[in-house]
């Protein structure tokens, strides 16, 4: 029976993963749709072509509304950290606490600076500035994950730290090895194109539900729409199989910094060569062994080392104590693989669509693009969920366990506050999901209109409105 204090903290766990869980999503997509925003406007640039200023508008609408709610979650973090994570706090804070200051410093001062200017200046300033604008806000969102990834790739490989004596508080010694860990690299390009390839399936899924609509409706599909999901189709075909390579790199890296996560993703007990690749099984920590296990011969070696004969580790090579809990860790890595095979085979349907000159009239391939919509997001999460569980049970990899990270919290206080956020993070970024998803029921329109004329009612989908609502909108706040 677990005690009191494995219950909060495993509460304490699950709330600070909820929350995460739910946050992750908006800056991956601010990421990935900001760069969307700022090709597209130079794309008008360039070319004088009107669609892309059409695409343009009907997309910042979408990225206003994910960026307010990438603020809004993210802030929720700050404070789990002071009342769950005190010890964690207390004793990471010089570089943890550093890394996320700077990423304030810098990051979100360039975003708040320009998002104003890009969200309603486009009528107001210079089309140089503008487009300035866009690119800087673009890469804000850059120099965020950068940051934010720094911080958490060291807890996954900490180098460039020393122990206070007295606190027993990890305090910087070399910064550079600290932000350039050996994780950060790969994790820093892993996470990247994981948002370029989540925004480009909902870019594409948007454009091949409009498409089936039009055609549903014996009606001639507009060009902003073909050429919204023939972009995003590009970016599938291209950066799909890259994400793979990418993980491929960051696959050795961690069989090399942490072995026993890599144990726990294939579910393998015992360190051998000539391994197989498990593509299902049950793992069973109580009795060491993988259930059910159906595996290809020698691919596990093969993938992993490189090598036929490539020895891989087994979790029986660690200590009990030390193991993260491989079934997660094993599914949630498989599903991301799965999901990336199949973002990869629709990039290619595509180009063979393409090349059939059959992009937009291929009804079967626009269901496909349409049922993969979330792919990007749900492998993303996965994603997460293999690292973040793979590291356990620590906080800082090797150093500081999640046991003695959490605060000395009171079960029913936890189970309150775990209560409160699922039923107010269901209100709100349910209700701001759905006025995204009315802003994307709407198919672009030549000579789309821009956010300063577009109404809050239209955006929100309804004909009435406030004429408080309306008198912010036209003062463009």
């Amino acid at each position: 029976m677990q005690s009191s204090h494995d219950l909060a903290l495993l509460l304490a766990r699950f709330q600070f993963a909820f929350t995460v869980g739910v946050h992750i999503v908006f800056p991956a997509f601010s990421i990935g749709l900001a760069a969307y925003l700022a090709v597209l406007e130079g794309l008008w640039l360039r070319t004088g072509r009107s669609v892309y200023l059409d695409l343009y508008r009907y997309w910042v609408k979408a990225f206003s509304v994910v960026f307010a709610m990438g603020v809004v979650s993210g802030l929720v973090m700050a404070y789990e950290f002071g009342t769950n994570w005190a010890p964690f706090s207390r004793k990471a804070g010089p570089i943890t606490g550093v890394l996320l200051s700077y990423e304030v410093m810098t990051a979100f001062f360039l975003e708040a600076g320009f998002l104003g200017v890009m969200l309603f200046g486009m009528n107001k300033v210079g089309r140089g500035l503008h487009f300035a604008a866009t690119c800087l806000v673009s890469v804000g969102t850059l120099i965020s994950m950068t940051w934010i990834l720094a911080s958490n790739s060291w807890m996954q490989t900490p180098q460039g730290y020393a122990i206070d004596p007295t606190t027993g508080s990890f305090m910087p010694a070399d910064w550079l090895a600290i932000i350039f860990n050996p994780s950060f690299p790969f994790r820093l390009a892993h996470m990247g194109l994981a948002a370029f390839l989540s925004v480009a399936f909902v870019v594409g899924a948007t454009g091949a539900w409009h498409m089936l609509r039009a055609r549903r409706q014996g009606e001639p599909v507009a060009e902003p729409v073909k050429v919204m999901f023939s972009m995003a189709m590009w970016m599938a075909a291209i950066v799909a199989p890259v994400q793979m390579l990418v993980g491929d790199a960051h696959g050795l890296n961690t069989l090399k910094y942490q072995p026993v996560k890599i144990a726990a993703m294939e579910g393998d007990w015992v360190s051998e060569g000539r391994a197989p690749e498990l593509l299902f099984g049950i793992p069973n920590m109580k009795t060491e062994h993988t259930d059910y296990a159906v595996g290809i011969p020698l691919v596990g070696s093969l993938i992993l080392t490189h090598s036929i004969d490539g020895k891989v580790p087994g979790m029986k090579d660690f200590p009990r104590d030390q193991r993260p809990p491989s079934p997660v860790v094993f599914f949630s890595f498989r599903i991301m693989i799965a999901l990336a095979v199949l973002m990869a085979g629709l990039g290619f349907w595509s180009l063979f669509m393409r090349w059939r000159k059959r992009l937009y009239e291929s009804a079967a391939l626009h269901r496909a693009a349409v049922a993969m919509a979330p792919a990007g997001f749900i492998a993303l999460l996965c994603g997460w969920v293999t690292t973040e569980v793979g590291r356990q049970p620590w906080t800082i990899y090797g150093l500081l366990r999640t046991t003695d990270s959490v605060s000395p919290i009171v079960l029913s206080n936890i189970e309150l506050s775990l209560a409160a956020f699922v039923i107010v993070y269901v209100l709100v970024f349910g209700s701001g999901l759905g006025i995204l998803m009315r802003i994307l029921g709407r198919a672009p329109e030549t000579g789309e209109h821009d956010v300063n004329e577009t109404s809050a009612g239209e955006i929100l989908g309804g004909r009435a409105q406030s004429a408080a609502v309306r008198a912010v909108t036209d003062d463009g706040v």
